[in-house]
């Protein structure tokens, strides 16, 4: 069973992350399953440190993006928006080149908090980063300092 709240458009996903730190570090978004979000991001001089090797921040970046457009789609978003309250990430193989693909599954999908894990790994599917963000679930209405109604 799909946990989207709604329609979950990829396009929209591409339209909306354009002139963006998403656009600027070459994510693709990939796919949306019943219960994922795949995206990819290049190991190129956009995403390595100077040892030439995948910034860590570049995974972390990978990763909030990933877990914040997935919490985006399983709230009703006339209700509620989503933001990132914490992340964590442990970098467990260096990527050199090609494209690394992280994959968000929820953990806990709360009322006011929602909990994802990102699994970045190479293209031979070995772990590069392991992610774990937390995002709060705020009131639309909220939104900016607006009071509510």
């Amino acid at each position: 069973m799909a946990i989207w709240h709604g329609s979950f458009s990829l396009e929209f996903v591409k339209q909306h992350s354009q002139s963006t730190l998403v656009s600027q570090l070459g994510i693709e978004f990939l796919e949306a399953g019943d219960d994922y979000l795949t995206a990819r991001m290049p190991v190129d001089a956009r995403t390595r440190q100077p040892a030439h090797v995948l910034h860590g921040g570049a995974s972390v970046a990978l990763a909030e993006t990933l877990a914040s457009w997935a919490a985006t789609f399983v709230v009703d978003r006339e209700q509620n928006y989503c933001v990132g309250l914490e992340i964590n990430a442990n970098h467990v193989r260096a990527a050199t080149s090609g494209w690394v693909i992280g994959t968000a599954r929820p953990v806990h999908l709360g009322r006011s908090t929602q909990v994802w894990e990102v699994r970045i790994t190479d293209e031979t599917q070995r772990l590069v980063c392991i992610s774990r963000v937390t995002m709060a679930v705020l009131a639309t209405a909220n939104r900016y300092g607006n009071p509510p109604g």
